[in-house]
C-alpha cells in the first residue's frame, strides 16, 4: 500500500490537465482501478487480516481522492489566473465617437404646443390610451348609431365569451382625458390632453396610429370670442408669424355645440406653405361650445359652467410646419429620415428663447 500510496501521489502532484488527473483517477480509485481491485482481495483474508487491511485500504483511497480533489482545484485555479492574464481590457482606450440623438418632429411639436398653452394658463393632463367604450364615446355624446363607433373605424380590444364588461377602445381621440379631468378637477379648468390616438386609416395624411391635443376651459363667462383668441395666439406663437386670419365655419361635432371648423390663411408658393397671408384657406382644427351633455357627464352643473373645446392634429402641425409631405415616414423608423428632419436633444423650446430654433 505505501507504494500504492507514493506511485500515484506522486502522479497527481505531476499531472499536467485535467484530462491526466481524469486518468489518474480512473487507473487509481475507478471501478478496475488498483485499489478497487486490492479491496477485492478481502475476501480472500482471514478475518484478522482483513481486519488491518480494510481500514489501511480506505484510509489510502481516501487520501488519494483528497489529493485528487486538491491538484484539480489547483489546475483551475491556474488556468484562471491565466485568463486573466491574457483577458483584459484597457479601459483608457478611445472609444467610437459619440453620436447625438435627435428628438422626433411629433415630441418638438409637442413640447412647442405645451410652452406656448403653458404661457395661455392651461396645465397638461394625461390619460389611459385603452378607454372604455363610456368615456370614449357615450360621455361626450356621441350616439350609439353614430359611424365613428364602427368596427370599421375603432379598433376594439377583444373580450372572452361571456364577459360583461363594458367594452374598451384603443382611443380614438384624447378627448375623454377631458372627461376625466373634469371628474377629477371640477371647474373652473383649463387643460390640454396631447397624446397618441388610433383609428382604422391609413394613407399619405392618415396612419392607424397618430397624436393630437384636445384642448377644454371651462368657467362661468368663457364665450366664442375667447377660443378666436386661443387659437389665434397659439397659431402666431407656433408658425411664429407676427399676424394671422382665422375664418371659423360652422360645423357639427356631437361634442360642442355650436362647432366650427377653423381654416388658416395661406399660400403656397414653390411648393412652400406661408401662414398668414395669401388667397387661399387650410383646415387645421375643429372647435366649439362644450355641449351640456359633455359638462354633465364630468360631473359638472351646466347651468353654472360652460366653455370651450378644440382638437388639433399634432402630427399635421408637424408636416405643415417643417415642410414633411408624408405622414407615414414618421412611423418608418428612417435614421436618415429622422437626422434630416430631427431637432437638437438639448434645445428646449420656450417662447422667450424661440420655438424651434
Amino acid at each position: 500500500m505505501d507504494d500504492l500510496k507514493a506511485k500515484y501521489l506522486g502522479q497527481i502532484a505531476d499531472a499536467g490537465d485535467e484530462n491526466a488527473l481524469e486518468a489518474i483517477r480512473v487507473a487509481a480509485v475507478g471501478k478496475k482501478g488498483e485499489v478497487a481491485l486490492k479491496m477485492r482481495e478481502l475476501g480472500k483474508m482471514t478475518p484478522e487480516e482483513r481486519q488491518m487491511a480494510g481500514p489501511a485500504l480506505n484510509a489510502l483511497k481516501d487520501e488519494i481522492n483528497s489529493a485528487l480533489s486538491a491538484k484539480k482545484a489547483a489546475l483551475a485555479d491556474a488556468a484562471l489566473d491565466e485568463r486573466l492574464r491574457t483577458e483584459w481590457l484597457d479601459v483608457t482606450l478611445p472609444t467610437r465617437a459619440r453620436r447625438q440623438g435627435s428628438i422626433h418632429p411629433v415630441s418638438q411639436a409637442t413640447e412647442e404646443l405645451t410652452a406656448i398653452f403653458a404661457e395661455l394658463g392651461f396645465s397638461v393632463a394625461e390619460g389611459p390610451r385603452i378607454e372604455t367604450d363610456w368615456h370614449n364615446f357615450d360621455a361626450l355624446n356621441i350616439p350609439g348609431h353614430h359611424p365613428a363607433r364602427a368596427e370599421m373605424d375603432t379598433f376594439y380590444m377583444h373580450r372572452a365569451e361571456g364577459d360583461n364588461r363594458p367594452p374598451h377602445v384603443l382611443r380614438t381621440h384624447t378627448s375623454p382625458v377631458q372627461i376625466r379631468s373634469m371628474e377629477k378637477q371640477g371647474a373652473p379648468i383649463r387643460v390640454i390632453c396631447p397624446g397618441g390616438v388610433y383609428r382604422a386609416d391609413y394613407d399619405q395624411t392618415h396612419t392607424p396610429m397618430f397624436h393630437q391635443v384636445e384642448g377644454l376651459a371651462l368657467d362661468k363667462d368663457i364665450s366664442m370670442a375667447n377660443l378666436k383668441w386661443v387659437l389665434e395666439e397659439f397659431v402666431k406663437a407656433f408658425f411664429e408669424v407676427d399676424d394671422v386670419e382665422l375664418r371659423f365655419r360652422a360645423s357639427h361635432f356631437p361634442f360642442t355645440e355650436p362647432s366650427a371648423e377653423v381654416d388658416i390663411r395661406c399660400s403656397w408658393d414653390n411648393g412652400q406653405l406661408k401662414i398668414g397671408e395669401g388667397d387661399d384657406w387650410m383646415e387645421i382644427l375643429g372647435s366649439g361650445m362644450v355641449h351640456p351633455k359633455v359638462i354633465a357627464a364630468g360631473g359638472i352643473d351646466p347651468e353654472v359652467y360652460q366653455g370651450f373645446a378644440f382638437g388639433i392634429g399634432i402630427d399635421r402641425l408637424a408636416m405643415l410646419k417643417y415642410g414633411i409631405p408624408d405622414l407615414r415616414a414618421f412611423f418608418d423608423s428612417d435614421l436618415r429620415w429622422l437626422r434630416h428632419y430631427g431637432f437638437a436633444a438639448l434645445d428646449m423650446p420656450n417662447l422667450h428663447g424661440g420655438l424651434s430654433r
